[in-house]
């Protein structure tokens, strides 16, 4: 069984120096294609459902498709929810089995956001080894439900970022540093290494406590990703990108079979998509092979245990 929680995994990662992919998906075909490329390349490798797919699947379906699909690779490989602010989905999906869960506090103010933050904690902590990620500051753009126009993003304040995790207690640190959902509307978005950088040394310059999260990869340029990475980055998370691959294998495909009428020669199509920026991401966070070094080999007991006391 491989199926792990992200703080250990993550831990790794920032102190080896790459980072791991983690990938919303909307379908199993997209699931299926993500851990596929993972197992190939022999990389440990999140999956992330966004707020609307949870509540569309349900999030004891996707668990469940996800424990199917993962617990037989041989990689590491994670369940997170993603920006959620609502506390009761949040803990409805770890009672389901999710890994991780990521509550998205950034639009309260920093009390606030502690004080609901450590609920969530407290809650997931309780059940097991469930990973929580928290944020703070605000990331621009547009991504299923969050909605952040630009003259309303905040970057956060390194001063408050170590306050912020231990009175919170997440284990993954999200602070927002000029990155955006969606699509990047200039060739050279303005991100601020030297604030992300002062971040990771205030939080983790003894020790990893709380790997750092970088949220909107999709269109960052190579040199950029590897300049997060390098400054310890440890999860990257990608959506747009593989909506893009999705649609437009499936519209491709579509458009050049008119007459033929086959579901799964689709999926085929739009998975080999998926499976292609997938392994892009893979070459550019540097976790091919790194699967063993971030737990491929050990039993994510706590997570798979909670996954049947849901099912039972």
């Amino acid at each position: 069984m491989s199926v792990n929680s992200a703080k250990e995994m993550l831990v790794v990662a920032a102190t080896r120096g790459f980072a791991v992919g983690a990938f919303n998906i909307t379908n199993i075909i997209q699931m299926e294609a993500v851990i596929e490329a993972a197992v190939a390349r022999r990389a440990p490798v999140i999956i992330q459902t966004s707020v609307t797919p949870t509540k569309f699947l349900r999030p004891e379906v996707i668990a469940a498709a996800f424990r199917a699909v993962a617990e037989s690779s041989p990689v590491p490989a994670c369940l997170h929810l993603d920006h959620c602010d609502d506390l009761a989905l949040c803990k409805r999906c770890a009672d389901a089995g999710y890994t991780n869960i990521m509550f998205d506090g950034s639009k309260f103010d920093f009390d606030e956001n502690v004080r609901l933050t450590r609920e969530v904690v407290d809650y997931c902590h309780g059940l097991g080894d469930i990973t929580v990620e928290g944020e703070l500051g605000t990331v621009t753009g547009v991504e299923d439900q969050v909605r952040v126009a630009e003259s309303e993003a905040e970057l956060c304040d390194p001063a408050r970022s170590l306050e912020f995790v231990e009175r919170s207690g997440v284990d993954l640190f999200a602070p927002a540093i000029g990155t955006a959902h969606g699509v990047y509307l200039t060739e050279n978005p303005k991100i601020d290494f030297e604030r992300f950088e002062k971040i990771n040394k205030i939080v983790n310059g003894q020790r990893v406590i709380a790997p750092l999260i970088v949220h909107g990869g999709t269109g960052l340029k190579p040199e950029v990703v590897r300049r997060l990475v390098a400054l310890g980055g440890a999860k990257f998370n990608v959506s747009t990108d593989l909506k893009y691959a999705l649609i437009d294998a499936t519209y491709e495909y579509i458009s050049t079979h008119r007459n033929e009428y086959n579901p799964g020669k689709i999926d085929i199509a739009a998975k080999r998509a998926v499976m292609e920026r997938v392994n892009y991401w893979i070459d550019m966070l540097g976790c091919e092979g790194k699967a063993e070094l971030a737990g491929g080999d050990r039993c994510g007991t706590a997570a798979s245990q909670n996954g049947a006391a849901a099912s039972a």
